[in-house]
This record gives C-alpha cells, structure tokens and sequence, in this order.
C-alpha cells in the first residue's frame, strides 16, 4: 500500500476517527446528538440542574415551550434515562423531575455549548445577512 493510500483511510478528524471501522460509534453519536441537539432538551437539562422541578415549574422556566413539547421533551428525556420522573401518591397528585447520574454528566458540556453559542452568535448572525445578500448560490455539482 502507497504512502498516499495510507493517507486516504487515515481518518480527516477525531469524529471520523471515532466511527471508523465502527458503526455502533457512528450511530450512538448521531442518536445522542439528534436527542439533545433539539431545540427543547438542553434547556430541559439546563433547567434541571439545580434540582427537582415540577411540570409547571419547569414551564415557567423555560419561555416559549408549549405545554406538549414540553410532555414530549420529558418523555424523550426519560425514555434515554436522562432525567427520572417522581410520581407522589398525593391528592392531588404530585409529580416531580429531576436528572439521573448519566443527565448530570451533560450540564458541563451543555454548558460550554451555551457559551460557545452566546459568544459566537453574533459572528454566526453577520455571516447568515452576508450569505443571504449575496443571493442564491449556483449548484457546483
């Protein structure tokens, strides 16, 4: 095998060195992604990281999301075992949310996330009106 074959099964970055030669990498990273890259779940997550919250509690902190995003939000959440949902045998009853071991993992990177995005935004704002004023691209392919 030539150097510049070598060269081209050598993977272009650490993502693609993480899913070579190994689809259950591939795949557990884009599910992961596709779960908390939505537009509801890391503030569902960044919400929770101070503790227990109630449905309504959690409403009120997070502004703009309907009740039903939020009831398929923690769905979605549990399901992946990300938070765990408390039902209290009260009258009437109570119901609580919090996140498990595996959600707290998630807050310092989601964290970073956030402050990559507040710094960045306003740069990712100027590129999107030089894009669009440029007009519509010709198709290269």
């Amino acid at each position: 095998m030539g150097t510049a074959e070598l060269r081209a099964e050598a993977p272009k970055s650490a993502y693609e060195g993480s899913c070579k030669g190994n689809d259950s990498h591939g795949k557990a990273i884009r599910e992961v992604l596709d779960r908390i890259g939505d537009k509801w779940s890391l503030l569902v997550i960044g919400t929770l990281m101070d503790g227990k919250l109630r449905f309504t509690e959690l409403q009120h902190h997070i502004p703009g999301i309907s009740q039903r995003m939020l009831t398929l939000t923690l769905r979605q959440l549990e399901r992946d075992g990300l938070i765990e949902r408390t039902v209290h045998a009260e009258v009437p009853p109570r119901v609580e949310y919090e996140l498990t071991e595996v959600g707290q993992t998630l807050i310092e990177p989601s964290l970073a996330l956030a402050s990559w995005a507040i710094a960045n935004y306003p740069s990712i704002e100027e590129s999107r009106i030089r894009y669009d004023e440029a007009g519509p691209r010709r198709s290269t392919s």
